[in-house]
Order: structure tokens, then C-alpha cells, then sequence
């Protein structure tokens, strides 16, 4: 049986947001503080039941200090979305990583449960209590601890508590700044450090800040704010499937919405690398407008486009027309903008790789397909050569 240390010996720790990576701002609650990924103010501005959601789900958001504590207790309440009548999804999970190594794994407990009955448009919040997440038998020696949060559980955090002072880890040489959908979110990833952002930032070295929104990548001018206001070396912004799939514009708007979405993000970083990437390989919306819709015919949570391949003619998007109309405004761009890059997403994940791992909810990549991602994300990007080489 597991030995733990008595509870005079635990050190609490002020949760901070200098221990805390990933994170735009803090909403302290009734519990503690609650990591958000957009800042109030354009939380007020996009008020989408889908993106708040998404949001306050903490991808990429980690705890990271240093410390030679053995043993580690962070009690947090979380929030679950589920469907009536559905199975709840399987509880998230929280990664450890030490010294960059991952180092052990655990189930979120306890927390509430929200409700969405699909049927009427309601939602029911059932309640529940703190949860504790232990890791114990670290290595006795000073090291850099990382506990990465769930990426789909709003999660509140209430206290921190390890049997050695702790103290904020130096940040690393590079912040990377991405924007993207639920497949940048984690959407089918099976913890917060292996969805393919996190994988890649592990791989390249830098300090990742993770704003995928799951159904939301929509080029909202308050997010592209948020890009501008948020300090950063490189970023990435990937562009078309959630564009597609909620049917937002027409090929007349988007262009410029493109523009617009850039052109604010240069005010803020006017040479910082910045690379554009399209989106994925997706069968069902490659040549197939929008929107998509929920399918479960079969009892099996899965996604199908609901457009008529005739309607591109009036200007209903795909992703093969993003795709074109994307790298062409880049090239139009660079030709001013040295530091502006284009990257075709079906190089991340093409016909080759739907072949071998298929999207399991056509919509989604599964686990191996986020770590093929995030691999050859982080050779291209970050390699001697790329868009993001040191």
C-alpha cells in the first residue's frame, strides 16, 4: 500500500499565474481560480454557449513549477458537458510530465456534470464535490514538475499541496501561440499532453499557449485580439474546418475576413513568425459544403455534411476552395510580409493517413493520428529551414 505523507507535512501553495502556463487569464470563484483561454472582455463580446464551453476547458493550460517534492495533491472541481439520455464521456485525465518526461497519469473525481438535453436547447448542471489528483514516488531531487489539466473538463482549481516547497520554473527560451478548432483543442486525444499542439511543443522545446476552440475557429475579430494582445514568438493559426462545418460565410466574405483576421494580429506582432495552416484532410467536407451535423443512427456519437456539392457554385465553402483560396492570399501577402508562411494541413494528415488511421467520428483524429500531427507539426516548423526554426 501506498505510503502518504501525513498532513502536517504538506506544503499549500497559492495557486498563481506565475505557476501556470497556457492560461490568458484567472476568474477567481467561489473554490479558487479558474484557468480561461480568452480574456473576459471578449468572452462578453462572443457570447456562444459552444465557445464558452470551449474556452473554459483548459487545453494546453499546465502547472509548472519546480520543486524536490516526492509527493503532489491538487484538489480541483471540474466541469463535464454531456447529452441526455448519452453515456457520459470517460473521465479526463491529468498529466505528469518531470524534467519534460512524462511521468504518470490520473483520473479527474468528483465535479459537476452539465447537461445538454439536444432535444429542447436546455441545459441542467448537476452538482458535485472537489476532487483530489495524487502523484507520489517522484524522484527525491530538485526537477521541473508539469501537471497539464484536462483539455475537455472545465476545471476549477482549489488547492495545491506537495511535501516540499515549490518555486516557478524559469519559462522557456520561446512561447508559441496557436489558434485552431477542436482538432487543435484535443477533440479524441487521449490526454492534455498528447493532443498534437502539446506533443509538438513537448518536441520542440517551447512554452505552448493553446487556442484551440472546439467548434469555434471561426475567425471572430475578438480572437484575433486576443493574438495580437498576447506576447509570443511564433504563431499559428489554422484555418477552414469549423468555417465549413457551421456554414458561417460565403466565399465573398471570407477573403477578406482572412485579411482582417491577419491584419489584426500584425498590429500586435508585426514580424513574428506566422504561420497559416489549412485544415486536415476530412473526407466528408473536402468537396461537400456545410453544415455538418450530428449523426447517431448507429449509437455512436459520429459527424456528416449536410450540404449539396452544387452550392459551391454560389459560393458555399469546402475545404478544397479554403485550402486554394488561403494559399493564394498568403503568397499575396508575402510578398510584403517575409515572415508570413503557408502550410497545406493535408501534409499533417493526408489521403495516405485517412487510409490507415480514418477519422473514428469522421470528424476527429484519434490518438495515433494526433501524435503523427503533432510529430510532423514540429519537424516542419520548427526544423532548420522552417517557419519556426531557432
Amino acid at each position: 500500500m501506498t505510503q502518504h505523507p501525513a498532513a502536517a507535512s504538506w506544503t499549500t501553495t497559492p495557486i498563481t499565474a506565475d505557476l501556470l502556463r497556457g492560461a490568458i487569464e484567472l476568474e477567481h470563484t467561489e473554490h479558487g481560480v479558474q484557468p480561461h483561454r480568452l480574456p473576459s472582455w471578449a468572452r462578453a463580446q462572443g457570447a456562444d454557449g459552444q465557445l464558452a464551453m470551449a474556452e473554459a476547458q483548459p487545453s494546453g493550460v499546465r502547472l509548472v513549477f519546480r520543486t524536490r517534492a516526492t509527493a503532489i495533491e491538487l484538489d480541483t472541481l471540474r466541469t463535464r458537458v454531456g447529452y441526455r439520455d448519452l453515456p457520459l464521456r470517460p473521465d479526463g485525465r491529468y498529466d505528469l510530465l518531470v524534467d519534460g518526461v512524462p511521468a504518470g497519469q490520473a483520473p479527474t473525481t468528483g465535479g459537476k456534470v452539465q447537461l445538454l438535453d439536444m432535444a429542447t436547447g436546455t441545459a441542467e448542471v448537476q452538482p458535485g464535490p472537489v476532487g483530489t489528483v495524487r502523484f507520489d514516488g517522484l524522484p527525491d531531487r530538485v526537477k521541473e514538475v508539469e501537471i497539464w489539466l484536462p483539455h475537455t473538463e472545465i476545471t476549477e482549481l482549489v488547492e495545491l499541496r506537495t511535501d516540499a516547497p515549490v518555486e516557478p520554473a524559469p519559462a522557456k527560451a520561446r512561447v508559441w501561440l496557436h489558434h485552431g478548432s477542436s482538432i487543435s483543442q484535443g477533440s479524441n486525444a487521449a490526454s492534455p499532453a498528447t493532443t498534437w499542439p502539446a506533443l509538438a511543443a513537448t518536441r520542440a522545446g517551447v512554452d505552448l499557449i493553446n487556442l484551440g476552440f472546439g467548434g469555434s475557429a471561426l475567425l471572430d475579430p475578438f480572437t484575433a485580439r486576443t493574438l495580437r494582445d498576447t506576447p509570443a514568438d511564433l504563431i499559428s493559426v489554422k484555418i477552414g474546418i469549423n468555417l465549413v462545418n457551421a456554414d458561417l460565410m460565403r466565399l465573398r466574405a471570407f477573403g477578406p475576413a482572412v485579411h482582417g483576421f491577419l491584419d489584426t494580429i500584425r498590429d500586435g506582432h508585426p514580424t513574428t513568425p506566422l504561420l497559416v495552416v489549412s485544415a486536415i484532410l476530412c473526407p466528408i467536407h473536402e468537396d461537400t459544403p456545410g453544415p455538418g451535423a450530428v449523426d447517431f443512427s448507429d449509437g455512436v456519437l459520429r459527424f456528416r455534411a449536410t450540404g449539396d456539392p452544387a452550392e459551391r457554385a454560389a459560393g458555399k465553402l469546402t475545404l478544397t476552395v479554403i485550402r486554394e483560396e488561403l494559399a493564394r492570399i498568403v503568397a499575396q501577402r508575402a510578398a510584403d510580409d517575409p515572415h508570413l508562411h503557408y502550410l497545406d494541413g493535408r501534409t499533417l494528415y493526408g489521403e495516405a493517413d485517412a487510409a490507415e488511421l480514418p477519422l473514428p467520428d469522421r470528424l476527429h483524429p484519434d490518438t495515433a493520428a494526433h501524435e503523427r500531427i503533432g510529430t510532423r507539426f514540429a519537424d516542419h516548423a520548427f526544423s532548420p529551414g522552417g517557419p519556426f526554426a531557432p
